[in-house]
């Protein structure tokens, strides 16, 4: 899981991050401990959604932001419930 070691790296030259991926992941990015984690359940290769969800990808990333802003605690994540859908549906 490259993307935990580019966002530790990034958060010691004080840069924060946060990642987004799919929590099919999260029992491999928890042990390496990234900063900021939002976890979704959607499938892998489309941690935001599905193509043309834009409504769904829009608020994947508030949540990325929102977490960026708030959280206070290293090694903080979430888990957003809302299951994969094709757009449209």
């Amino acid at each position: 899981m490259s993307v935990g070691h580019v966002s530790r790296a990034f958060e010691s030259t004080g840069i924060p991050t946060v990642i987004v991926m799919s929590n099919v992941f999260r029992g491999r990015v928890t042990v390496m401990k990234p900063a900021r984690t939002v976890f979704t359940q959607h499938i892998m290769g489309r941690p935001v959604g599905a193509p043309w969800d834009a409504e769904r990808q829009t608020h994947v990333l508030r949540e990325a932001l929102k977490m960026l802003e708030q959280a206070t605690e290293p090694q903080t994540s979430i888990v957003l419930p809302e299951r994969y859908r094709v757009a449209g549906r």
